[in-house]
């Protein structure tokens, strides 16, 4: 069996369902040893048993849950990951200036200040090491706009920016980073997210051609950094 990430260590963010759970999957048939931060306890324990990784269950949006799940992370595989996915998000979508509050302020939390604040927890011990890939799930989003996205793309730019300022940063440090941006993906991000002109599930991308991606780009040779991949149901 190809195991290219034998001997190597993951944490894979919004890790229980969707893109999240089938990029543990993948990495964890690749050798790699997986923590997996989510909310939800079931799925969580149910994956983690699955693919022998570590549940790490904690609110990422709750800073004191966050960092005591970045410290479980760390205890169980030994510091700072060598793969770290910054996958977790939620999808909303309104008009500009029709969101509620509080989903305007879950939006940007947990799309864009918990993968920055991620990246500060895990990148200094990355930095130390010499080695380390961060990964940071974009979305067609990050530089097209459609009607209703307002909130999410500006989330998605975002994490767009932050990826390329971090590509420009560490090259040269042995840390690579990558951005996966696909179109439509057929997840449970799509359950609750609004009104709006969607196209049918069945002709989106699955959360497997999505962990395939990543898979390619962290299995490259350390010379070699994969900076973005874009991807589209052909």
């Amino acid at each position: 069996m190809w195991q290219p990430l034998t001997g190597r260590t993951a944490v894979v963010t919004g890790g229980s369902r969707g893109i999240g759970a089938a990029t543990a999957r993948a990495l964890a048939k690749a050798g790699a040893r997986v923590a997996l931060m989510a909310r939800t306890r079931t799925e969580l324990d149910s994956l983690a048993a699955e693919i022998q990784g570590i549940a790490v269950q904690c609110d990422l949006l709750d800073r004191a849950s966050m960092d005591a799940g970045v410290r479980r992370a760390e205890s169980e595989i030994g510091g700072a990951p060598d793969i770290l996915v910054n996958n977790a998000g939620v999808f909303r979508t309104a008009a500009a200036g029709a969101m509620e509050p509080a989903t305007i302020a879950e939006s940007v939390g947990l799309n864009l200040v918990v993968p920055l604040l991620l990246v500060n927890a895990f990148l200094p011990a990355m930095r130390k090491r010499g080695s380390g890939h961060i990964v940071t799930i974009g979305s067609i989003a990050d530089r097209k706009i459609f009607e209703g996205n307002s909130v999410y793309s500006a989330t998605k730019f975002g994490a767009r920016a932050m990826h390329e300022v971090m590509r420009a940063e560490l090259k040269g440090s042995g840390i690579r980073a990558t951005l996966v941006s696909p179109g439509s993906t057929d997840t449970s991000l799509w359950d609750d997210a609004g009104e709006g002109e969607f196209p049918p599930r069945s002709e989106m991308l699955t959360g497997e051609s999505v962990a395939d991606a990543i898979l390619y780009a962290v299995t490259r040779p350390p010379d070699t950094n994969v900076d973005e991949l874009r991807l589209t149901r052909s």
